[in-house]
């Protein structure tokens, strides 16, 4: 019986995802097992509009901030021995991952 490993990253820095993503498909390559991904899911757009002068005296101008989270589906079989090796993947501390396992 084979398990499916489902991973789910996300993250500001779209490098940084991709960088992990590659390293996951790096291992995924060497131990033989079947992988599809990685799918990139829709990006989230945060937008903060504040205005420029605290008091609220003169033009009403705004600044807009914003903030892109960006997602990574990956999955794959998951023998033992495949997930300690992602287990082990140095990953950077603004990228988040989640394994559900199936």
């Amino acid at each position: 019986m084979v398990r499916k490993a489902r991973i789910r990253l996300s993250s500001t820095d779209y490098k940084k995802l991709d960088a992990v993503c590659e390293e996951i498909k790096r291992i995924a390559k060497t131990t033989g097992v079947r992988i599809s991904g990685p799918i990139p899911l829709p990006t989230k757009r945060l937008v903060v509009s504040t205005m420029k002068t605290p008091c609220g005296e003169g033009t009403k101008t705004w600044d807009k901030f914003e903030l892109r989270i960006h997602k990574r589906l990956i999955d794959l079989d998951a023998d033992e021995r495949t997930m300690r090796q992602i287990m082990r993947i140095r990953v950077p501390q603004d990228v988040k991952i989640e394994i559900i396992l199936a």
